[in-house]
């Protein structure tokens, strides 16, 4: 659709009635292969720190009561390769990264992509325009239709369904938020704790405050955003990947190169026969090797699939590989250094060396979780599903780079209080491991509706695919579970209550938009108000902001009755969140006329995808002006082509000219005026106690806390005027 594209009626008094879309997975814009290898090499600074700095606790974690048999040791080293072999490159490098979102990923990115295809969206503000969106168009393979149409029709059917996919959504967020808060803990005081090979003056409080104090610098340095971050960091994290797989290929060599043995599965079997329930107690330290493994997927929108798969394939997995294999093989020749396997393992002439590098490795392991936090909030904000924070865009050449004040001050907060709390990384092992573990499981999930409803993946490849990485994912979650009361319970718990905090502000948009949509201002209503003699009309463009899309909102009512004067041109502006990652600028603003040519009422639905910048005012202002006049011309000629065009074009002409000249009068006697709807929202009369104390109290209480609506859409308060009006939902 073209820039001031006049659009039907239809589509603004009432829902779509559905959509449907012929184009299939969509990757991002393609980019040259210098701009590949500079995000490759950025990402290596920003995603895989929490996957590379995983050597320093693994086996520890493991081991926690020592070597119990020698062949323990390949037991566990070829559960590590299996684990990362499946998980990590395969499912993530290779699979998940191609369930994008037009290049971006998480949790919400799959629940975006989901929506797109079945109406499983709470909210119902889907207009059939938005299928024309460049963006929005994806590919459908035209096999296997009858078992995607059949799972879709599923979804859009069953209420209880569509809950259960946002609660889900909203749970894997959260999870990945809390992973965080516990990679920079468990991170930071690993290799901190290092220094006691070295010496033993340091104590357990003095290393817990070094590590508090590297915490807070780290989420200090956040602002600059990833592009300065991941230049910064990526030299850092390749000297340490070079470190660990040249110290691990050292190892290997010297002291048990029959390690190599592991990669026979079977030692997997023997190791489970000869442990029985303590060894399936010990895939709780197993998962930490993955840990970061989502990172790949949830910090995707900060770089591009490609770049990562090279960085991932060329440098970090074969390192790591390399790194487990050299611990492995040293144990073997010195089980009673299990609890210190990495330093241990460290040849004594470069232990300061990579001490210090790997204090900051894992410094900068913090960074991917910390990235990927920003990117899903600003995900779930404009879903709906977050309440409204602040979102800065730290970069000018890459969207998806975001920097979030305030969830950097709640994870610098909960950091340092786990920090604090636990004080070793025993307990934070045990809670990182549950988060890890239901972000996979998680993952897998919506992975599996995305194969069988919009991939239309042959049947058996998703049961392989169930059978063998989702099987070993549940193995995982049912052993960090077993840990539920050792430091499991701390992710659950920051999970439910970000999950309540999310449903909540969900609830109470939906209820507000709802009450908007069965009280939105008939056209008869509207017309009769602009033919009212008694309403004066005064000189300006006045901006009405509404997050309705099918109607007018009733706050415009209540405006006129109480200030009887509407402005020489009025434009409701509805600002609405699609579900892509961006709406390209020209095909952004969508106009249609609200009555007569004389009366000067537009309506203008504005469209974001998730990873677009709000622009500021200025620009915002000129853009909508100059899309506004286009579409007058567009469509006083659209009148014009049901007549003799021989006998109107002169009329037509003076028509366009008379109307843009309205427009530009307004502009120049009257200014822009904004106007906004303050809404207080409260539970009606006859609602049950839970939905009185989840709108009065929570919900109004979230709407004082966070970024009003004028701030967070960046409306100048000179000439801002807020309507008050109280809704009983």
């Amino acid at each position: 659709m073209e820039r001031g594209d006049v659009i039907e009626e239809s589509s603004f008094d009432s829902e779509a009635d559905g959509f449907t879309s012929n184009k299939g997975h969509v990757s991002p814009q393609a980019l040259d292969w210098g701009t590949i290898m500079k995000l490759a090499f950025q990402s290596i600074g920003v995603v895989f720190g929490d996957l590379g700095t995983s050597p320093l606790y693994v086996l520890p974690g493991v081991f926690q009561t020592g070597v119990k048999h020698n062949d323990d040791i390949l037991g566990v080293l070829s559960l590590i390769f299996y684990s990362l072999m499946l998980i990590t490159l395969i499912k993530y490098v290779f699979i998940v990264l191609a369930a994008n979102d037009n290049g971006d990923g998480g949790t919400f990115a799959l629940y975006s992509l989901v929506c797109r295809y079945a109406k499983v969206s709470l909210t119902p503000n889907q207009q059939a325009e938005d299928i024309e969106v460049s963006n929005y168009k994806l590919d459908l393979p035209n096999r296997r239709l009858k078992r995607a149409s059949f799972v879709k029709s599923m979804l859009e059917k069953n209420q209880i369904t569509k809950y259960f996919i946002l609660l889900i959504t909203m749970l894997g967020t959260s999870m990945v938020i809390g992973d965080g808060i516990l990679t920079p803990c468990i991170s930071v005081l690993s290799a901190v704790g290092g220094i006691r090979e070295a010496t033993s003056a340091l104590t357990d409080n003095m290393i817990m405050w070094i590590s508090v104090a590297i915490l807070i610098i780290l989420f200090q340095i956040q602002r600059f955003g990833t592009d300065k971050i991941g230049y910064s960091f990526a030299p850092i994290l390749t000297i340490w990947f070079i470190f660990i797989g040249t110290v691990g290929l050292y190892n290997f060599v010297k002291h048990d190169p029959g390690v190599i043995k592991a990669v026979n599965p079977m030692y997997i079997v023997k190791y489970f026969n000869r442990n029985k329930k303590n060894a399936w107690i010990s895939l709780g330290g197993v998962i930490l090797c993955l840990t970061g493994s989502e990172a790949l997927f949830a910090d995707l929108g900060h770089f591009s699939v490609r770049s990562i798969q090279i960085s991932s394939c060329t440098i970090v997995f074969p390192s790591i590989v390399l790194a487990y294999f050299g611990q492995a093989s040293y144990l073997r020749k010195h089980n009673q250094d299990a609890s210190s396997a990495f330093y241990s393992s460290v040849p004594k002439p470069i232990y300061w060396p990579m001490f210090i590098v790997a204090v900051m490795a894992a410094i900068i392991a913090s960074q991917s979780l910390i990235s990927a936090s920003f990117s899903i909030v600003q995900q779930s904000l404009a879903l709906g599903c977050f309440p409204r924070v602040k979102v800065v865009h730290t970069s000018s050449k890459y969207k998806g780079q975001v920097y979030v004040p305030e969830i950097n001050t709640l994870l610098m907060v909960a950091c340092v209080g786990v920090t604090l709390g636990f004080k070793n990384t025993l307990q934070i092992g045990n809670a990182y491991g549950i988060a890890v573990a239901f972000v996979f499981t998680i993952t897998s999930s919506f992975l599996v509706l995305v194969m069988v409803m919009i991939w239309k993946t042959n049947i058996y490849l998703i049961i392989i695919y169930a059978l063998t990485i989702g099987l070993l994912e549940f193995l995982f979650l049912s052993s960090v579970l077993y840990k539920f009361v050792d430091g499991g319970y701390l992710p659950l718990l920051f999970a439910l209550t970000l999950v309540t905090i999310m449903y909540l502000w969900s609830y109470g948009y939906r209820k507000t938009y709802m009450y908007e949509l069965e009280n939105k201002v008939s056209k008869g209503k509207l017309m009769e108000i602009a033919s009212d003699p008694s309403i004066h009309r005064v000189p300006g463009l006045a901006l009405f902001y509404t997050e309705l899309v099918q109607g007018i909102s009733p706050i415009f009512t209540h405006y006129v009755a109480n200030v009887p004067v509407l402005h020489s041109i009025l434009v409701f502006v509805s600002i609405k969140c699609l579900p892509i990652s961006t709406v390209p600028l020209e095909e952004r603003f969508l106009f249609h006329r609200l009555n007569s040519h004389e009366r000067g009422m537009f309506r203008c639905v504005v469209r974001y995808g998730y990873k677009d910048a709000r622009t500021e005012w200025e620009s915002f202002k000129e853009v909508l002006v100059s899309q506004l006049k286009e579409f007058i011309r567009n469509d006083v000629l659209m009148s014009s082509e049901l007549a003799d065009h021989d006998k109107v074009a002169n009329v037509d002409e003076e028509m366009v000219q008379r109307e843009v000249r309205i427009v530009d009068d307004a502009l120049n006697f009257g200014g822009v005026v904004h106007l906004m709807g303050e809404k207080e929202v409260m539970a009606s009369k006859g609602s049950s106690f839970l939905k009185k104390l989840a709108i009065n109290y929570a919900y109004n209480w979230l709407k004082r806390c966070v970024r009003q609506a004028d701030e967070f859409f960046m409306i100048p308060r000179k000439r801002l005027l807020k309507v008050g009006m109280t809704y009983e939902i």
